[in-house]
């Protein structure tokens, strides 16, 4: 539940539009719902200015239309993260208007579309392997309320691919950027702007660069001083911080 909708609520009661039982009906799901395997943080809309988010990985369908069918009685987007096929006939069957993101692996439902960010967030990747990252990344960013440019398979192995494009990268607020292997274009993107770069180790790659960590060890020796790292995989972790940071 959102700032808007308690005040809303609050001035229905006090121009007597409503009872005071009625605005209490209202209200008691604050600040959380016990599903009985699942505790639904309807609070975190206020306290952080954006909804809880379903992982859907290693839920079953009957729990993620639980899930699902609470959270859609507030007036808020829903995003459900790591979900299948399955996941979504369930919460078509809720929501009619949810779309499934193949490539993001990625439910979202959009009840409202304003525009929460200041700027662009523009997501880059380095392979066209790691885009299911960056794609979880951009549909985040989106159900949040940013403004998104994305830019793929531009990788430092054919470095004119990014830099035909730097004027694109100078127009963002805040970049993501994806890469496996090496992990080394976050450096490189870090290098040629003047905002902040999220970079986002993907666990693509060959024997050695065991399952993301060579990538995250390089972004974190990262000498761009201007970046910063999240967990192997974490698309979404980037888009959160990327969304608060682009809302400032």
């Amino acid at each position: 539940m959102t700032e808007d909708q308690i005040r809303k609520i609050l001035e229905e009661y006090k121009a007597g539009g409503i009872s005071s039982d009625e605005a209490l009906q209202r209200l008691e799901v604050l600040p959380f719902e016990d599903l009985g395997f699942a505790n639904i943080d309807h609070h975190r809309s206020l306290r952080q200015g954006f909804p809880e988010v379903i992982f859907g990985s290693g839920k079953t369908v009957e729990q993620v239309g639980r899930i699902v069918e609470s959270m859609y009685k507030q007036e808020h987007n829903i995003l459900v993260t790591r979900s299948n096929p399955s996941h979504f006939e369930r919460v078509k069957q809720i929501a009619p208007e949810a779309e499934f993101h193949e490539g993001a692996r990625a439910i979202a439902i959009i009840k409202d579309r304003k525009i929460q960010g200041k700027g662009t967030v523009m997501v880059v990747s380095a392979g066209t392997s790691d885009m299911p990252v960056a794609e979880e990344a951009v549909v985040t960013l989106k159900v949040m309320g940013n403004h998104v440019d994305a830019l793929y398979d531009v990788g430092v192995s054919g470095l004119h691919r990014l830099l035909g494009r730097r004027e694109r990268l100078t127009k963002a607020r805040v970049l993501i950027v994806v890469a496996g292997m090496e992990g080394a274009l976050p450096s490189v993107v870090g290098g040629l702007v003047s905002v902040p770069v999220i970079a986002v180790p993907t666990s693509i790659g060959y024997g050695a660069s065991f399952n993301g960590m060579a990538a995250l060890l390089s972004m974190l020796n990262s000498c761009a001083s201007n970046v910063t790292v999240v967990n192997i995989d974490n698309g979404y972790g980037a888009a959160v911080v990327a969304s608060l940071i682009n809302r400032q």
